[in-house]
């Protein structure tokens, strides 16, 4: 079985290794969105990844409600961007943009935003990280036919500015209780139109999106992220077998270079499963690169390429801390830890002073 060490082809770019950099929000942008000098740094640090996969960046004001987090649907933004996937290339990494939509998780204080839209009704549970504080989320207007092709349409320029502003390839976020997962799982999908209802149904949306991100910028630099197993942010799924197996195979026949599963370990350190792994029915009808994600360290990484569960592993806090990890891992050094009073903090501190390995 293949090492976390050796290359992996994920679609049209070769990655070096397969310990690759999963999204990680962090919330050094503007209030206006606009990536800022402080994130090409840090994105340089950690351009010895497989590949950078971006933190999450929303397609447009309606579906970005993370305050100070990146945007890419203005020049401004795709410029500010240029600057990072500059660096990473230069230091001799890949990069892909992860593509985001937040449905009914984005509030309406922050500016220029209105009422969120979901696949249905409802109201995210919990407060809202705001400009002025946390504040209670509202419910949740339901997408008519014509938002869906709105929000299609805005994927579609979104991947294109992708690419215009250097990046390798993108991901679509379609997981962790945002937009597209709110249409897959049934406590948050209450339709009665062809988008809800059956999964064959409920899967409609992610594979419209998909196929429209494909087209701009082809199945072999696009990719797509999943959570099939446990509540997210609110949203889950009485069934996710059949479901995440549908989604799986209809992304299969796409073509798309690689899929991103996080679901934590079933006696995960960061949260526990709520049933056995679905990953392994999606592995066995996804043909591409599967890529996975949550609780993982190195060996147990390899474990999982070791007994074919994964091509290749994304790691996402252990890169905070160590923005060298691939060569931690493979000289067998000691992780730093993190701090997470830093991690959504608007400044250098945790963020781009963590030091290599002497």
């Amino acid at each position: 079985m293949p090492s976390l060490f050796a290359p992996i082809r994920l679609g049209a770019v070769t990655a070096p290794s397969r310990i690759l950099m999963a999204p990680l929000t962090r919330a050094r942008a503007t209030m206006d969105h606009v990536p800022t000098p402080i994130m090409v740094d840090y994105y340089r640090q950690r351009a010895g990844a497989g590949l950078i996969i971006s933190e999450a960046t929303g397609i447009s004001p309606q579906g970005l409600g993370w305050p100070y987090a990146p945007g890419i649907w203005n020049a401004d933004q795709v410029e500010a961007w240029r600057s990072i996937t500059t660096a990473v290339h230069e230091a001799g990494g890949l990069i892909f943009s992860q593509l985001w939509h937040m449905g009914r998780v984005v509030h309406p204080s922050l500016p220029g935003r209105s009422r969120p839209v979901s696949s249905s009704a409802t109201t995210m549970p919990g407060l809202a990280r705001t400009y002025d504080g946390k504040q209670p989320y509202v419910q949740a207007r339901a997408m008519t036919h014509e938002d869906i092709r709105s929000v299609i349409a805005d994927y579609r320029a979104a991947a294109a500015n992708a690419l215009a502003a250097g990046f390798d390839g993108v991901e679509v976020h379609a997981a962790n209780g945002y937009l597209i997962d709110q249409f897959l799982r049934d406590n948050a999908n209450f339709r009665t139109d062809e988008y809800g209802g059956s999964i064959e149904n409920r899967t409609r949306f992610l594979f419209e999106v998909t196929r429209a991100v494909v087209e701009v910028v082809g199945a072999d630099r696009t990719a797509v992220r999943l959570s099939p197993n446990e509540e997210r942010q609110g949203v889950n799924d009485s069934h996710p077998e059949p479901l995440f197996a549908l989604a799986s195979s209809g992304l299969s026949d796409l073509g798309i270079a690689f899929l991103e599963v996080r679901e934590p370990g079933f006696e995960g350190t960061n949260g526990r499963a709520e049933r056995t792994p679905v990953a392994p029915l999606m592995r066995a009808v996804f043909k591409g690169a599967f890529v996975l994600n949550s609780d993982y360290d190195d060996k147990k990484g390899q474990e999982a390429l070791d007994h074919g569960r994964a091509d290749a592993i994304s790691y996402g806090r252990p890169f905070i801390s160590n923005p060298d990890l691939p060569r931690r891992f493979i000289q067998g050094l000691a992780l730093a830890l993190d701090d997470m009073n830093t991690w959504y903090s608007q400044g250098p501190a945790g963020y781009v002073d963590y030091s290599a390995a002497e």
